[in-house]
């Protein structure tokens, strides 16, 4: 029996970050849907009913972090892992990640795209 490829939701206002991570995912044998905003995410969220939702943490109107706990609020059936992938990186704001119940929280300019991949295979490994 083929395992059906892994769904990926990534959420973030940048538009090289998101051309960029799609490529790679989708090298990876990823399903691949992108929003561009915190709104948005929420929505796709619920549609697409990822396995992982990667978070960028500032973006307008909504940041990283009430999306998360959205997503929290929300959950109508399986719970996608969370992981805020983002340049926003002080400790408290790591910690307030974790307490509000995200999976990982990965700081954009410590990992190249490959090995960013390589964390989110590890984290949906986890049970």
């Amino acid at each position: 029996m083929v395992e059906s490829a892994k769904k990926i939701l990534i959420v973030d206002d940048d538009p090289f970050i998101l051309d960029m991570y799609v490529l790679k995912f989708k090298e990876h044998g990823f399903q691949v849907e992108v929003a561009h905003e915190g709104k948005e995410g929420i929505v796709k969220a619920k549609e697409f009913q990822p396995d992982v939702i990667l978070l960028d943490v500032v973006m307008p109107a909504m940041d990283g972090f009430d999306v998360l706990k959205k997503l929290k609020e929300n959950v109508n059936g399986k719970t996608p892992k969370l992981i805020f992938l983002t340049n926003f990186g002080q400790r408290e704001d790591v910690e307030r990640g974790m307490r509000l119940g995200a999976d990982d929280y990965i700081i954009k300019a410590h990992f190249t795209p490959t090995e960013i991949v390589t964390k989110v295979k590890e984290v949906l490994e986890k049970p």
